[in-house]
C-alpha cells in the first residue's frame, strides 16, 4: 500500500479524536481504530495524523496487504506470510479485517522483507 503509516496508542478511555472520525468517512485512506480495556489504538497514514495529546506515536511503517478475501476456514495463511520475517527478527504489526490481513513493517526493514518474502515464494505486486 502506498505511503507511510503511524501507529498511535491512547489511554483506553480517551475519546476517538475528531480527525479520526472524519477520516473514517473516507474510503481513500487507511484507518484502523481499535479499543480494548487496555488502550485505544489508531493506525493511519502519517499525513492524516491529527493532534493526539498524551499519546504514544510510532511512525515510519509501510503496509503489505494480503490479497483477499480469505475464507475463515483457511488456517495458517498469515503465519506462512510472516514466518520469514519472524525468523529474521523483523518486527511486525498486523491488522485483520473481515476480508483482508495487513502486515506493517518499519520502513527500514522493507528491502530485507521484500527479499525474504520473494525467496519464500510470495509474489509482491503493486
Amino acid at each position: 500500500m502506498p505511503g507511510r503509516l503511524a501507529i498511535c496508542r491512547l489511554e483506553p478511555d480517551a475519546p476517538i479524536p475528531d480527525w479520526a472520525v472524519h477520516l473514517s468517512s473516507s474510503a481513500e485512506t487507511f484507518l484502523s481504530i481499535t479499543r480494548t480495556a487496555e488502550e485505544l489504538s489508531i493506525v493511519c497514514q502519517e499525513g492524516a495524523l491529527g493532534p493526539l495529546p498524551g499519546s504514544f506515536i510510532e511512525a515510519g511503517w509501510v503496509c503489505l496487504q494480503l490479497e483477499g478475501p480469505l475464507p475463515f476456514t483457511l488456517s495458517g495463511i498469515l503465519y506462512r506470510f510472516i514466518e520469514p520475517m519472524a525468523e529474521s527478527q523483523i518486527p511486525i504489526f498486523t491488522i485483520s479485517t473481515f476480508n483482508t490481513d495487513y502486515v506493517l513493517i518499519k520502513e527500514e526493514f522493507w528491502e530485507r522483507t521484500s527479499e525474504l518474502l520473494q525467496a519464500a515464494g510470495h509474489e509482491l505486486t503493486g
